[in-house]
């Protein structure tokens, strides 16, 4: 069967769905040669002490999990009408942004018609519109609007980091999915932590991601563990021995899912006043 390619939006490029590793996709830090993890336990090897550019990149091409490797490759096969004319990335969607951030972006996973589409986490859908405006208005982002990766989106002070980077059926993964997942969560966590002040969790699943994240970093989580709201906020001292450099400031907010905004359950004012708040930590 002919591969059928479709040019990229920003670009114009060719490129079949999902995409295969160094032919081109703006951002993407994987090649021919980067090395595929496809159990727990190869995760876990592939993660430990790499740097951020072989999380980013190894990440983006892992295959521990078969159901979410189905999943996410059969959305990029068969599209949703709407993007028909797009190729898919189809592929983990790895963590981005500076390398140097004062702020952390914990997320649940890419949507299957968002990030798994554009390359992007939180890219191309109504989640994203919400979230990158917000980034925008607290100084965190050089413009509001992110619709695909090479869109000449940058992120100032920031990055955007998801606990599961393949889309999830139901957006929902499974604890071992969840699990297998995490080393490069850890890694990529670990080797930004000396320059993070504040972190951001958007929704329940990523602040309880966060804590367990930030936990095995170094630094102190209260017990019982602090609980998720809108607004919530909890400092995280330091330990012994942690990469970071000061406590960071844990700030929950409702995901900003079409649900929450579309209800008025989370509006622009409440997105704003976490993210200011964040912004100024440090």
């Amino acid at each position: 069967m002919r591969c059928v390619q479709l040019p990229h939006p920003v670009t114009g490029d060719p490129f079949p769905s999902p995409v295969p590793p160094g032919t081109g996709w703006p951002g993407d830090q994987a090649d021919a040669d980067t090395p595929v993890a496809t159990s727990a336990d190869d995760v876990v090897r592939l993660a430990t002490d790499a740097s951020l550019g072989e999380v980013v990149a190894r990440s983006s091409v892992c295959r521990a999990c078969p159901r979410l490797v189905t999943w996410r490759e059969d959305v990029a096969r068969e599209k949703r009408k709407s993007f028909a004319d797009q190729p898919y990335w189809g592929r983990p969607t790895p963590g981005w942004g500076d390398p140097r951030p004062r702020v952390l972006v914990f997320g649940l996973a890419p949507a299957a018609n968002g990030g798994n589409r554009t390359g992007r986490v939180f890219t191309g859908d109504r989640s994203g519109d919400w979230l990158y405006a917000a980034l925008h208005r607290a100084g965190l982002a050089n413009q509001p609007t992110a619709t695909h990766s090479g869109d000449g989106l940058e992120l100032i002070g920031a990055r955007i980091i998801a606990a599961v980077r393949c889309a999830p059926p139901d957006n929902k993964p499974t604890p071992g999915e969840r699990d297998a997942c995490a080393p490069w969560l850890d890694r990529e966590v670990e080797v930004v932590l000396p320059t993070v002040r504040a972190a951001v969790a958007l929704g329940s699943f990523a602040w309880a991601a966060a804590l367990r994240t930030l936990g095995r970093a170094g630094l102190t989580v209260p017990r019982p563990r602090p609980a998720f709201g809108h607004g919530a906020e909890v400092t995280l001292p330091l330990e012994d021995g942690s990469a970071a450099t000061a406590p960071v400031r844990l700030i929950g907010s409702y995901h900003p899912s079409q649900q929450n905004t579309f209800t008025g359950k989370l509006t622009e004012a409440m997105l704003d006043d976490v993210f200011g708040r964040a912004a100024a930590a440090g």
